[in-house]
């Protein structure tokens, strides 16, 4: 294994030990796949579970042993082999073939890019003082370690990250500031209506939020930050937390000569530019059901574009492609759900009782239903899941009666065409 001059090959091989490559190594053989796999992963554990790290693992109710999404037993067991505390360095499409780190040189039959995403930086890195990030369990570790011991802490980025992080921190009885360059919290994945209830929650928590402010600098040094924002305020704190996004990890792909363009583009069948290369996941730009292309960072896109190319690998899925209805989640105190892109709706309809957290924002564009944010209702997730899930027809008549809130109002893509910072 040491062997640098060591050549081996593999039937499929897999870039990436996220959720979407081990999700495909465990579905390729579940659809009785035979051949030889092979798992690089960058980081020294097997895969595991990220949503965890901003909720239960921070708040300190899960340990780390429990975030393994399988052991490496079951790899084992299953006839995958693993390349842990390694990646790749060099793509040859010409004679199919990969270069590891450590000089190894691996032939593949399909290659499959689930290399993922990283941390959008506030600075320039080894100036980043007192700036903590969450995306693997080393920054958890570190961030938790930090939390511990803290008074303070200033929070960039109102997005479900963000909120998460904010919440688990302020339940330890830290002083939580949350700047957002957007003008309400959520703004890329909610509707107006589900910003300010999420606001609502977290500034009734003692969260002090400021939302429309651009930042013109940060200070830091070891116990204490200094951010000016656009107004000429100085907000303060011990630490930063910067959750700003992410960038998908392409530059392998752009330099095997694959089709980039803000992620890896795949066609329906989630086929790259070369028919032997795949890609899925966070790093993979795909064409959706509406006529354009996206990028989704969420749990169920990682598993459900995994089972699908795994059944595309063996023979077994419809050709018609990729199509699965995106859905959400956030535990932010309350359980948030989304089903759809509410960006996409031109009107919204609320039921239920806003001022208590459980109601039902339901999008529609041309009179269909095409997206549904729940607070504190799962059986309108789960139903809004189905009928998106069999494109049925559903018009703002077929909601049922109000019980409080309903309203109408303007498209969350028209409120706000602003990300986080």
């Amino acid at each position: 294994m040491s062997d640098v001059n060591f050549i081996a090959s593999t039937d499929v091989l897999v870039l990436g030990g996220g959720l979407a490559g081990s999700q495909l190594t465990q579905s390729l053989r579940e659809e009785k796949f035979a051949g030889s796999i092979t798992l690089v992963c960058d980081e020294k554990i097997a895969p595991y579970h990220r949503p965890p790290l901003s909720k239960a693992y921070l708040a300190g109710s899960i340990k780390e042993q429990n975030l393994s999404i399988r052991d490496l037993r079951h790899y084992d067991l299953r006839g995958i082999q693993p390349l842990l505390d390694t990646h790749a360095v060099k793509v040859n499409r010409q004679d199919k073939s990969v270069v590891l780190c450590n000089g190894r040189t691996i032939h593949y039959d399909k290659l499959v890019f689930a290399t993922g995403a990283r941390n959008r930086h506030l600075l320039p890195r080894g100036s980043e003082t007192e700036i903590y990030y969450l995306r693997t369990l080393h920054d958890a570790q570190a961030l938790k370690t930090r939390v511990e011991c803290a008074n303070s802490v200033t929070i960039i980025g109102a997005g479900f990250l963000g909120l998460e992080v904010a919440h688990s921190i302020r339940e330890k009885g830290i002083e939580v500031t949350v700047i957002e360059k957007a003008d309400r919290v959520l703004a890329r994945t909610s509707s107006d209506a589900v910003s300010r209830a999420m606001h609502d929650l977290h500034a009734a928590a003692g969260i002090r939020i400021i939302c429309g402010q651009g930042i013109n600098g940060v200070r830091t040094e070891a116990g204490y930050t200094s951010i000016e924002l656009e107004s000429g305020e100085t907000v303060s704190s011990e630490f930063i937390v910067a959750c700003i996004g992410v960038v998908p990890n392409t530059e392998l792909a752009t330099s095997a000569g694959l089709t980039v363009d803000n992620g890896i583009v795949v066609n329906s069948q989630l086929q790259a530019s070369d028919p032997s290369v795949y890609a899925l996941g966070d790093c993979a730009l795909f064409p959706s059901s509406f006529d354009t292309y996206h990028r989704i960072e969420s749990v169920q896109n990682a598993i459900d574009q995994a089972k699908f190319l795994a059944g595309h690998l063996t023979g077994k899925t419809d050709h018609s492609g990729y199509l699965a209805t995106p859905w959400f989640w956030s535990d932010q105190g309350v359980r948030l759900q989304i089903v759809g892109l509410p960006s996409r709706a031109e009107k919204f309809e609320t039921r239920g009782d806003v001022p208590a957290n459980r109601f039902s924002i339901y999008g529609f564009k041309n009179n269909q239903l095409v997206s549904v944010e729940s607070i504190g209702r799962p059986s309108d997730h789960m139903a809004a899941r189905k009928i998106l899930a069999a494109s049925s027809p559903f018009t703002p008549e077929m909601l049922p009666p109000s019980t409080g809130q309903s309203v109408s109002h303007a498209s969350a893509s028209d409120q706000s065409r602003s990300s986080e910072p």
